[in-house]
């Protein structure tokens, strides 16, 4: 391997910001110093004037392999993270096949490890007939992410609305639960009311459909049944300021059971976006009016809401033309979320050190990851240097996802990722992915 030595960079890490340099060797952080000499031959990074941050973890994505390549890759998509800091991921199982067995979801792992330049992770799925398979993954707890349960309707067999699957689960689960919370019947009544009143639905109908109510009622089932048996729960994408009610922000996130995710395009985008992007923007849940978004900074800024994600979901531009019953929900994300929280940064809405916090900090202590989501000596040196004075602006050019397109083409951001190491490899500098390093499985300390 080659060894890197970073000079004189900001160092954003565990709430400060230090100048420093850093030995990366073997893999990992070897020694962290306001100077270091290095005893053998290094390929020095001058980082003067840069910022360097714990690598991105992203702990929610679906990157469509097996069964959905035509939209994106776990290749394909890994690659478009690492240009954009993001040095780790944990996969969604609404693949085809859905990932409902130990067997399935060891195909994904196999795949990442010859094809994916990040490191990566892989949820176990459920359904309401797979229980039994789904609870396997209790003998693999340090290899697997956790567990989700789509509480909404998802891709394939995945919809788990049978109270007594959810109560088995959630009682008989060793590790983390991660579910995309909405009501399946309000949505349908809400879907049915209005298609009456509209005949032909648009884009802005969408939050009207997958409203507060919904995302809120499922939401209070899941801590519920939580608080009920005491499950590690981590609740996904977070939308609206009603939610917001149901989250504490006193207790040290170390010693939270339940704890919950906001996504960059929920804290960028409102209802008004609709009708200059249209159904670009659709996801599940949706996004929504624009005081839910004031109330998402305000919990992620006190602790309310832990983590920042992206819930990265490729479509082809053609399945995000037509009538709302045939455009599909997801917006392609992973390539930007550093650059956009450096947005706000720069807006002065949150600060680097909490970017770093919420980005890698607390998602490893959420998911208990094993040296990895700070700058610290002997962790792998999975890290992403920012130059904050070189503003970037996405264009069709350099978007590297496989659909090709992204809701923020022609966003200027006020920065540039301009190297990313995985495990000590540099496989992204100004511009070009060295797509000869794979990264590693994620390892859980549960």
């Amino acid at each position: 391997m080659q060894d890197y030595l970073i000079k004189n960079c900001s160092l954003v890490n565990e709430g400060k910001i230090t100048i420093a340099d850093v030995l990366v060797k073997n893999s990992r952080i070897e020694k962290i110093a306001s100077v270091i000499t290095p005893s053998s031959a290094v390929t020095e990074i001058n980082a003067e004037g840069r910022y360097l941050f714990p690598g991105v973890i992203d702990d929610q994505v679906h990157f469509r392999e097996p069964g959905l390549t035509y939209k994106g890759s776990i290749y394909s998509e890994a690659k478009a993270a690492v240009a954009g800091g993001v040095t780790s991921f944990m996969e969604m199982p609404n693949t085809i096949p859905n990932a409902l067995n130990l067997e399935l979801l060891e195909e994904k792992y196999r795949i990442a490890s010859q094809t994916s330049p990040a490191n990566y992770s892989f949820y176990m799925g459920t359904s309401n007939t797979s229980a039994d398979d789904t609870l396997m993954a209790n003998k693999h707890k340090n290899n697997i992410c956790g567990i989700k349960i789509f509480m909404g309707a998802s891709t394939g067999n995945m919809l788990v609305d049978n109270y007594n699957t959810l109560d088995k689960v959630f009682r008989e689960s060793e590790i983390l639960i991660a579910t995309h919370c909405e009501s399946e019947p309000i949505i349908k009544a809400n879907y049915e009311r209005i298609k009456a009143l509209k005949h032909e639905l648009t884009p802005s109908d969408h939050p009207l459909i997958r409203d507060v109510e919904g995302c809120y009622e499922s939401s209070l089932m899941a801590i519920q049944i939580a608080r009920q048996y005491k499950t590690r729960l981590h609740i996904l994408h977070i939308t609206t300021a009603r939610e917001l009610e149901l989250f504490g922000n006193m207790m040290p996130l170390q010693e939270k059971h339940i704890t919950s995710e906001v996504c960059v395009h929920h804290l960028h985008f409102t209802a008004d976006d609709y009708e200059r992007l249209g159904y670009q923007i659709k996801c599940n849940p949706a996004i929504k009016a624009k005081e839910n978004k004031e109330a998402l900074w305000k919990a992620l800024l006190d602790n309310r809401i832990d983590v920042i994600a992206t819930d990265h979901a490729p479509h082809t531009w053609q399945e995000k033309q037509g009538a709302y019953e045939q455009t599909h929900a997801g917006l392609p994300l992973v390539q930007h979320p550093l650059l956009l929280m450096l947005h706000y940064y720069k807006e002065g809405r949150i600060s680097l050190e909490r970017i770093a916090e919420k980005m890698s900090h607390a998602v490893a202590e959420c998911f208990q990851l094993v040296e990895r989501g700070y700058i610290r000596e002997g962790y792998y040196a999975d890290l992403a240097l920012v130059d904050l004075n070189t503003p970037s602006t996405v264009t069709k050019q350099n978007i590297l996802y496989k659909c090709g397109w992204s809701p923020l083409e022609g966003f200027e951001f006020p920065a540039t990722v301009t190297h990313t190491f995985v495990n000590g490899n540099l496989v992204y500098e100004n511009g070009t992915v060295n797509e000869s390093h794979k990264g590693l499985r994620l390892k859980f300390d549960r």
